[in-house]
């Protein structure tokens, strides 16, 4: 291949994506290259355009576009502080996040994309990153307001009254509802539409529009309903979908089967949990004369009733997955289809997209088929009734379900092979039991329930691992166009400061943060289980890993140590795994030549990118009406006390969890038996005059002292003190402080919203069990691999 030809499909390639880089060999594999001496090419080729300044070389060796040096301006999306200050995030690993001055926001408010212009960049050696100045807003993020409505009227200023916001980025403001929308009644929650943003002879003020009422303060879920709408989930379905939907059937019929693979006599069954109304999943297991097992995992085809550019489609594009709440799921598609034609519910017909695997007995799946077939689901299992079987040999639970107890058990020994097979190769699993939130016919909660993941649920979760590996692997090896999870290797650079915190304690890691392998950190924590730094060590380490999302490109999955994966095995709620049984269909109907390759390969990058943005936006929902409801429980509880753990550690304070999950507030400013000093590389804060030593993991005594439940706020008092170890962590340089030894109220960064210093790129805080990328949420007691 000539030199300027390869140089030009090169630089085609990157065009494509120029917020990404690659490795030589990732380059290699898009542009569909083949031989050893044209890969040696392509790397010389390189070499010279990196030197030509046509691409870059990342910190982590990768190749990218090459952004001219007088070229300083970025596109971000900025993340503000109720202080005023922020930082603005940009997708290239090789620009830490740019502060930005209070007197330098232009006025952008939380998470807005913005145009900022580095002023001081950041130097080698020097903590401190790189500071900037918002040069222009593109895109407005805060468009809808949500919140309690107090009539005062201002005729003069065309104001009927005003919101109070919600998010505490935003308290500092004034949110005016002008005229010219619905009139709302005084204390009703309403939806506004924002038309007025913060400018020079108003900076604190914004306005908009009432356009809609929710509910009444008061009123029973209204409080769920207002996190929803200020996340702008979309609730009610519009009218033309609801008219399509009458026409699809309740059963299957004799012409939908036609050219499906008959799997009605196959004993396929679902195992879901209890309060679960929607399945898309159902296994079989069976051994073969040769010793392998042949697994089969059928999934609800879903595709077959969302018909491409349909208002169907386009509504479950709109939505991209099903938001699971406390008391209530937002879902993705109408409940005719997610708990009636598209639910795998026993005993009746249904279509579905299958994945037929044969494995052999050390994990290796050697023959596979993937197929729409039909079937029937021969009995609905639970979770717990499984476990009950599997676990504690419930002898009436084995009696009720006698003729299924040899598969479920042959489905145990299956799913140990394959977890053998997962960590043999280094896939990484941290602790990941989830709480329940229990609440009342009102929505008040209750309790707080602790979900404990056991066999049954493991078991699905390997055989839902092993049918996405093997999709996508299947595609990837037909070199066709394909929508891809991927969970990038982590920033070497990120990795050296995780490695050097490791030595804190003694341990070493053998390898090179620049060429990390997963069985590198899976060998960290086993080095680590059982010591007292094993929460800090995890934390710490999944602060240094990237977030999962939806690419084009098969970038690998890091924390599976997966090379192929794909989601295939959840399309009632996930449009990926919807879009993914859509290309299989295409593909199998269509052929894979050139024409057909080119129905989907320009839209691949917009749809991973929405749906994972949107992923993004259901994961924040869900977690902020957890923490109000937790807020809420606690609320009973003012006065009382509990032992807790310290599960992050701030200059302004501690993060403690009590053992039902629920999280809260230390301040550092109620901490007044000693001046505490904030230690970075050892996540501590330290006495300075008497030594105690406070670290992620450490157990303490506290009472509850305040719950604000609209800010989801819980704020704790630490007991007995002077039962805190000491230790001799080597403290910061002595800077004047209080006469009185004790801590100032604003010491440090006194408040919940913190920078990013403290271990998240958004500045956001993440609690450690709050913040895992890799694991696998169990949504109203449905535990499938959501990796």
């Amino acid at each position: 291949m000539e030199s300027n030809k390869l140089q030009a499909s090169i630089l085609n390639f990157l065009q494509k994506f120029p917020k990404r880089s690659f490795t030589a060999e990732e380059i290699f594999k898009g542009l569909e290259l083949e031989g050893a001496s044209v890969f040696n090419l392509l790397v010389k080729e390189l070499a010279k355009m990196e030197r030509s300044e046509k691409v870059a070389i990342t910190r982590e060796d990768k190749f990218k576009l090459a952004t001219p040096k007088n070229q300083l301006l970025v596109e971000g999306v900025f993340h503000g502080n109720d202080r005023g200050f922020g930082f603005v995030s940009v997708e290239d690993d090789d620009i830490d996040d740019i502060y930005i001055n209070e007197d330098h926001t232009a006025y952008a408010l939380n998470n807005d994309i913005v145009e900022a212009k580095i002023i001081r960049p950041s130097k080698k050696g020097d903590d401190r990153g790189p500071e900037g100045i918002v040069k222009k807003i593109v895109e407005r993020n805060f468009t809808q307001a949500v919140g309690t409505f107090e009539y005062a009227p201002e005729p003069d200023k065309n104001v009927l009254g005003h919101i109070a916001i919600r998010d505490k980025k935003l308290s500092s403001y004034q949110f005016d509802v002008l005229d010219g929308g619905i009139h709302p009644e005084n204390g009703a929650v309403i939806t506004v539409s924002v038309t007025q943003y913060p400018k020079p002879n108003s900076p604190k003020l914004i306005a908009g529009i009432a356009v809609e009422t929710i509910g009444y303060k008061d009123d029973p879920g209204v409080d769920i309903l207002q996190i929803i709408y200020q996340h702008d989930v979309p609730v009610d379905f519009p009218e033309d979908v609801l008219e399509e939907i009458k026409d699809i059937p309740d059963y299957v019929t004799e012409d939908e089967k036609v050219g499906r693979v008959d799997l009605t006599d196959e004993v396929l069954v679902t195992i879901d949990g209890d309060d679960s109304k929607d399945f898309d999943d159902a296994v079989a297991v069976t051994k073969l004369d040769n010793g392998n097992y042949r697994l089969l995992v059928s999934i609800a085809d879903v595709s077959h009733y969302v018909k491409e550019g349909s208002p169907l489609d386009k509504e479950a594009y709109r939505r991209s997955t099903s938001v699971y709440l406390t008391d209530r799921v937002v879902p993705m598609l109408p409940r005719k289809l997610s708990n009636g034609i598209c639910s795998l519910n026993p005993d009746v017909e249904r279509l579905s997209m299958t994945s037929e695997m044969e494995i052999n007995p050390e994990g290796k799946t050697v023959k596979h088929r993937i197929y729409p077939s039909v079937m029937r689901s021969h009995a609905r299992l639970t979770y717990n009734n499984v476990n009950k079987i599997l676990e504690s040999d419930d002898e009436k639970t084995r009696e009720r379900y006698a003729d299924l107890v040899p598969m479920l058990e042959l489905m145990a020994e299956l799913h140990k092979i394959l977890l053998k097979k997962r960590k043999h190769r280094g896939a990484i699993e941290f602790d990941d039991n989830e709480a329940q939130i229990i609440v009342d016919e009102t929505g008040h909660p209750t309790d707080i329930k602790i979900r404990v993941r056991g066999t049954s649920e493991r078991m699905i979760e390997s055989f839902m691992l092993e049918a996405n590996e093997t999709v996508a692997e299947h595609y990837y090896s037909e070199h066709v166009p394909f929508l891809y999870r991927v969970h990038e290797t982590p920033d070497g650079e990120r990795m050296l400061s995780f490695f050097e915190f490791l030595t804190n304690f003694g341990h070493v890691v053998k390898g090179s943060p620049k060429d990390l392998k997963p069985k590198m950190l899976q060998g960290v924590l086993k080095q680590v289980a059982g010591t007292p730094e094993e929460a800090m060590i995890s934390v710490m380490m999944l602060r240094s890993m990237k977030q999962a999302k939806y690419d084009a490109q098969s970038l690998g999955h890091f924390g599976l140590a997966a090379k192929y994966y794909t989601h295939f095995t959840s399309p009632i709620r996930r449009y990926p795994d919807l879009f993914v049984h859509r290309l299989i269909r295409h593909y199998r109907d269509d052929g894979i030549s050139e024409e057909s390759q080119s129905k989907y390969i320009a839209v691949l990058p917009e749809i991973a990118e929405h749906t994972s943005k949107l992923e993004r936006r259901a994961v924040d929902t869900e977690r902020d009406v957890d923490a109000m409801k937790k807020a809420e429980f606690m609320g009973d509880h003012v006065g009382e006390q509990f032992h807790a753990v310290v599960s992050s550690v701030m200059k302004f304070g501690l993060f403690v969890e009590l053992e039902n999950t629920v999280e809260g507030l230390i301040h550092i400013s109620t901490m007044k038996d000693d001046y505490y000093e904030y230690v970075e590389s050892q996540l501590a804060l330290v006495g300075r005059n008497t030594r105690r030593t406070f670290q992620i993991g450490q157990e303490i005594d506290i009472q509850l002292m305040r719950v604000d439940k609209d800010q989801a706020e819980v704020d704790f008092e630490l007991l007995h003190p002077e039962n805190t170890p000491t230790s001799d962590i080597q403290l910061p340089p002595r800077q004047q402080r209080p006469r009185n030894g004790g801590n100032r109220g604003n010491h440090s960064n006194g408040n919940r919203n913190f920078n990013k210093n403290n271990g998240s790129k958004n500045g956001n805080h993440k609690p450690f069990y709050k913040d895992k990328n890799l694991k696998n949420r169990q949504q109203s007691g449905n535990s499938k691999a959501t990796h």
